[in-house]
């Protein structure tokens, strides 16, 4: 399967499943919910509308579980990377580095990591800065 160059302006990804079907689907579901309350207030529609916020409320806590599973997987790699291709006096230093700056240097070639995660951890730099600095793009096409 050939996928798409990746770019700092062409990264993000659209999760069809989520994006298109089940957040959309929550919000009419939650339009609808609280219609029915207002209209016909009673505990049925009070049910019902508690039900659906709960519901949207496990979905996005799902979401959010996944994605911070897959920044700490990011955290890992990144500092395994950077032991490999840092230079000694910046190797001490690799554990300083966030989490956001660890998820912005994925993206980086090995040519350029160590030295963007220098300037990352001198500047305090975010993911968005560390982004706009690559020459190098490293694709990710596993993101969730």
């Amino acid at each position: 399967m050939a996928e798409n160059p990746q770019s700092n302006q062409s990264h993000g990804r659209i999760d069809p499943a989520f994006h298109l079907f089940l957040a959309p689907i929550a919000l009419i579901l939650l339009i609808g919910a609280i219609t029915n309350l207002v209209r016909n207030f009673g505990w049925s529609s009070g049910w019902h509308a508690l039900a659906v916020i709960w519901a949207i409320v496990a979905l996005f806590k799902i979401r959010l579980y996944a994605l911070k599973v897959q920044d700490r997987v990011i955290r890992l790699e990144e500092r395994v990377r950077l032991q490999e291709l840092a230079t000694e006096p910046f190797k001490s230093r690799i554990g300083e580095l966030t989490v956001d700056q660890y998820v912005g240097l994925r993206f980086a070639s090995d040519a350029e990591v160590a030295g963007l995660a220098e300037k990352a951890l001198a500047g305090n730099w975010n993911r968005k800065q560390i982004k706009a600095a690559i020459q190098l793009w490293r694709p990710d096409y596993w993101r969730v």
